[in-house]
């Protein structure tokens, strides 16, 4: 299972524009732009420091409180009577409504007509322009109960996922409106029993124990967009070398055959990766996280689901030994790959149209083939071109499963219409350029005829707007299909 990652505070567009430089000479206009533009358009705020500190409670029942604190400046046109605030989503969390407070006044909130994941923050009094006020908001995360579908944790360890679990403030409304943009430096700290591995987002600047507890202090700067938090009562050891360096945190100690054996699953994986996406950073900077080393952090739980991974953060993953440690690279391939295509860079990357529905399907071929040290490119096409009709009807839609499977299919026809090293570049450029704003089949056609310098519109209509595939990709995979086919065919009883 994949964790998606929505954005943990919307990135409000500042429109601090001058409007007089318009009537003024030219002189004058560059007078104003020199002098910087400061008159806001309309209502908002800006979010002048912020803390949030997060308690893991493992006893007489776990559960994880936060508490934010924000100190607020209305920075705006106009007063504000109220504040938008989302809430973690309920299939995912089982949380407390939150509390809170403005200035130590309590606060009463309703839920949003526009978005029933709001809630609306109605203010005591008029927010005056240019007014500091404090708010603190306070909430509770609970395990899961029985039949929900919420991310659930256990008495010795928990984890919180890049974004999505804290309460984001959202801009004002109104035309022009600002706010919810997180200051440039803040603090996360994070309090948990003595004796758990605590691994945080942002750099670590103080480690202390007071009252059986051990309290990490983590300062987020602007690199820091999805703040994530891991802890437990771990073991951890190094499994890899170089510069991508592979901690692996389990309950129990592995064997040495066995981590070497995980280590080089995961180096085959991400150097498969590396050959068809292109690196994880084109640039040296602010891509993920500050540290070169990549963590991948497990939970060897006999109960869990064999096989599952979860993307903790861009660096570190959680998944589940329920095959053993053997199975361990492969299970991580499919979530590990969203280092290298953005998922949590992309918003609403897992709501895409196919074709690019199936990119993670995709890739999790890939690496899983790469962590099984397997060559199975030729037969998962054949495969794939079993559940792909023939003989399609031109004028009738196509079945929902064979669109799927096509799409599918269909970046591997690119691979060989185009080869792979132009696949690799476009790939490579298409995530960098949308990074953080979303990416759609336009941007990827766009990417793609950057680098042939042809009509690669033409090419994917013939793919996804025609019933059935090309002819040429069906009889360059689909003659040994057949065969393998009808050798099944006869070794059935």
């Amino acid at each position: 299972m994949l964790l998606t990652v929505p954005r943990y505070n919307q990135i409000a567009l500042t429109t601090q524009l001058c409007l007089r430089f318009l009537f003024a000479p030219l002189l004058a206009a560059s007078a104003v732009f020199a002098a910087g533009c400061v008159a806001p358009l309309g209502p908002g705020y800006t979010i002048e420091s912020q803390q949030i500190r997060l308690q893991f409670v493992a006893a007489p029942e776990s559960r994880i409180r936060i508490d934010a604190e924000y100190l607020l400046k209305n920075t705006g046109n106009q007063p504000l009577s109220e504040l938008e605030l989302r809430l973690p989503g309920r299939r995912r969390f089982h949380f407390d409504e939150p509390r809170a407070t403005w200035d130590r006044t309590t606060l009463t909130s309703g839920i949003s007509t526009e978005n029933p994941r709001n809630a609306l923050i109605t203010l005591p009094q008029p927010w005056t322009m240019s007014a500091h006020h404090t708010l603190h908001l306070s909430m509770e995360y609970l395990p899961a109960t029985a039949g929900e579908t919420a991310l659930s944790f256990s008495g010795d360890a928990f984890f919180l996922p890049a974004e999505g679990w804290s309460p984001e403030l959202l801009p004002a409304r109104g035309l022009f409106a600002t706010g919810g943009v997180p200051p440039k430096k803040w603090e996360m700290s994070v309090r948990a029993p003595e004796g758990f591995l605590v691994h945080t987002s942002g750099q670590q600047t103080k480690t202390s124990r007071r009252g059986g507890e051990l309290i990490v202090r983590a300062l987020q700067g602007t690199g820091d967009h999805y703040p994530f938090v891991i802890a437990g009562r771990y073991r951890s050891a190094q499994i890899g070398a170089g510069k991508e360096k592979i901690f692996l945190w389990t309950h129990k100690a592995q064997g040495a055959a066995d981590a070497r054996g995980v280590s080089d699953a995961l180096v085959r994986t991400a150097e498969a990766y590396d050959q068809v996406f292109g690196a994880r950073c084109p640039v040296a900077a602010g891509c993920f996280t500050r540290s070169t080393r990549a963590r991948t952090l497990v939970r060897d739980d006999e109960q869990a689901e064999p096989n599952t991974a979860e993307m903790v953060s861009m660096d570190t993953m959680m998944v589940d030994l329920g095959s053993g440690t053997p199975k361990l690279a492969a299970a991580a391939a499919p979530s590990l790959a969203s280092s290298w295509l953005g998922y949590a860079q992309n918003p609403g990357f897992y709501e895409q149209e196919p074709p690019l529905s199936a990119l993670p399907a995709f890739a999790a071929s890939i690496g899983q083939a790469a962590a099984e040290g397997t060559d199975s490119r030729a037969e998962t096409i054949r495969r794939a071109l079993r559940l792909i009709p023939e003989k399609a009807t031109a004028h009738r839609q196509e079945d929902p499963t064979v669109v799927r499977v096509k799409s599918f299919v269909f970046f591997y026809a690119l691979q060989d219409r185009y080869g792979r090293e132009v696949f690799r570049k476009a790939i490579s450029h298409m995530l960098y350029a949308r990074r953080e704003r979303g990416f759609e089949l336009r941007d990827l056609i766009a990417a793609f005829e950057q680098e042939t310098h042809q009509n690669v519109a033409e090419f994917v209509r013939l793919w996804m707007k025609r019933p059935g595939v090309p002819k040429e990709f069906r009889a360059r995979y689909g003659g040994a299909a057949a065969a393998a086919t009808q050798s099944e065919k006869e070794a059935a009883p």
